[in-house]
């Protein structure tokens, strides 16, 4: 979970300061998936009694809007990409 957390900021970052967008746009993926990837985690770790549901929800509402706000992101590249 540490890993898929440290790997939504980095690869923001790491996209936000590449040269071109198609680049970005990848990062930005890979942010996105990092999130999914922590969402299902915390889900798996309240399933096996391994943390607190309330306070796993509220991180895997953060993932989730953490992803829109990515996708979001990614479509105002895409845009800014294709002209």
């Amino acid at each position: 979970m540490w890993r898929a957390a440290v790997s939504i900021c980095s690869n923001i970052a790491e996209g936000d300061e590449r040269d071109t967008d198609k680049e970005a746009i990848r990062f930005f993926y890979i942010a996105k998936g990092s999130a999914a990837e922590l969402s299902a985690q915390l889900e798996i770790a309240i399933d096996i009694g391994k943390v607190d549901a309330l306070d796993a929800e509220k991180v895997i509402e953060a993932c989730d809007e953490i992803g829109r706000m990515l996708r979001g992101l990614i479509v105002a590249r895409s845009k800014r990409q294709a002209r």
